[in-house]
């Protein structure tokens, strides 16, 4: 069989699979079957197959993948993330659009905890949301910033999909984590400034209101529970009382949850622990942050600010929703592994890499190329599907071209991030519109997406055009 009749069965297969709407592992599983017994020993590739899928998923770079989902499910079904988000809209006070921007602040912050693209929208949705809506906030200003600032979680560390990219290259985990913090900040500062300029020459987007409310006049009163009576420390209503009223619940909510995004990032930048390791000390800080939350709401009490849940109950929904995760992506990761050496034994990719090279394709080229074919395939795939699909044919040809491997991918997170919001497939409109408090169109949602689409693309083509910008940080853990 020609090498390329061969890569249109392989990959043939999976996208009709899929697109008969066949879970994504099972696709993989099937066209696994059909290319081991044609390319890899027929029965004997079979019987091999369970060894395989054994090695791909056995591997001690993928276990950060559960920790990270582990340590942001902690700070979700806890109420920490709630929290906080509350503390971020109290610390932000007239400004153009100030919900908005709200929402871009409190989706950086949690996307540095939370590694999850889906639970960054979707608490920013819900919680914000509504009060846009009552605000008289237009859709296309509410649902965007949302939306734009979930997908950085895939960027700023901790990012799962960041650790699941490097393993599947055998790549750094470290430095692709944090080659990913210089752009997703740079993105959200340019979110920023997308709202604030766009509020300011439409004001009807976002209408001002006054954000002084009820709450930052009332008097602050700190109460002791001690020997089960509640006992009052003090009692403050002097004229500082509206600035206290933001402040404290920035010191209470924020400045906690940097102690996790240090022990983390902290931990790998300065070689102190392995990405592995650090993702196992980002869980014991996360659920140590959150106990002490909990000692915060049943022994000391301050008027207007409230403690967070810390039970059994919410360790346990924790653990389960990690895991159920965790065994999605394990399956997909072990279909795929297979699926590549069947496509190396069939010849498709030493077949497309021969052509390719032969083309004697300039970097600069053939990286856009490889970016043009992920920006298409977003519209119709998830990010997992996207990367087994490309990843046997593009590690191959940037080894031949000598690209950087670290910026390759952060490049190629980038464009993962911005198939989140390219319709018909973009997974995070289907979030907010599930979250929307209010009848909405999918067509309402794309519209509100499409200016952040642009700015995603502005980044992209200067992270093209200046690798450094991805590749600086990195550089300093050599």
């Amino acid at each position: 069989m020609e090498w390329y009749s061969a890569m249109i069965l392989m990959l043939g297969t999976v996208c009709l699979i899929m697109f008969m709407g066949v879970p994504v592992a099972l696709a993989f599983f099937a066209a696994n079957i059909l290319g081991t017994y044609l390319f890899l020993g027929g029965e004997f590739g079979l019987v091999s197959m369970p060894l395989e899928f054994h090695l791909a998923i056995s591997k001690y770079s993928l276990t950060p993948i559960a920790l990270f989902l582990l340590m942001g499910e902690i700070l979700l079904h806890t109420g920490v993330a709630f929290k906080a988000i509350g503390a971020i809209d109290r610390m932000i006070s007239r400004i153009p659009g100030r919900l908005s921007v709200v929402s871009i602040v409190g989706g950086t912050v949690f996307s540095s905890l939370s590694g999850s693209t889906i639970a960054n929208t979707a608490i920013l949705g819900s919680v914000l949301l509504p009060d846009m809506v009552k605000r008289g906030y237009k859709p296309a200003i509410a649902m965007g910033p949302i939306m734009a600032v979930g997908g950085i979680a895939m960027l700023i560390p901790p990012s799962a999909l960041a650790v699941l990219l490097a393993s599947l290259t055998e790549q750094s985990v470290a430095q692709l984590l944090i080659a990913g913090i210089i752009p997703g900040i740079l993105m959200a500062i340019l979110f920023f400034a997308y709202v604030i300029i766009r509020c300011i020459l439409d004001p009807s987007l976002a209408p001002t209101y006054n954000p002084e409310e009820d709450f930052l006049n009332n008097p602050i009163s700190v109460t002791l529970n001690f020997g089960g009576r509640d006992r009052i420390l003090c009692t403050y209503s002097g004229s500082n009382r509206q600035f206290l009223n933001r402040v404290l619940p920035f010191i209470l909510y924020i400045l906690p949850l940097f102690i996790i995004f240090v022990v983390v990032v902290g931990s790998i930048f300065f070689k102190l622990a392995a990405p592995t390791e650090a993702a196992a000390l980002g869980c014991l800080a996360a659920t140590f942050v959150c106990y002490m939350f909990r000692l915060f709401k049943n022994k000391i009490k301050i008027t207007g600010i409230d403690g967070a849940d810390f039970t059994w109950r919410e360790i346990w929904k924790s653990l389960m929703e990690t895991a159920k995760i965790n065994i999605m992506i394990l399956f997909i990761i072990a279909g795929s592994m297979v699926f590549s050496q069947a496509l190396a034994a069939s010849g498709a990719t030493n077949g497309l890499l021969q052509v390719l090279t032969g083309m004697n394709l300039d970097v600069l080229i053939a990286v856009i190329l490889m970016m043009a074919v992920l920006l298409f395939l977003g519209a119709f795939m998830d990010q997992v599907s996207m990367l087994l699909l490309t990843l046997p044919f593009y590690m191959p040809l940037a080894e031949t071209l000598g690209i950087n491997m670290i910026w390759l991918m952060v490049l190629m997170l980038i464009v993962m991030e911005i198939s989140l919001l390219t319709p018909p497939f973009g997974l995070l409109l289907y979030v907010m519109k599930g979250v929307a408090p209010f009848e909405v169109s999918l067509g309402q949602v794309v519209r509100s997406a499409m200016p952040f689409v642009l700015i995603e693309l502005v980044v992209l083509a200067l992270l093209i055009a200046v690798p450094a910008v991805a590749t600086w940080l990195p550089s300093m853990l050599n």
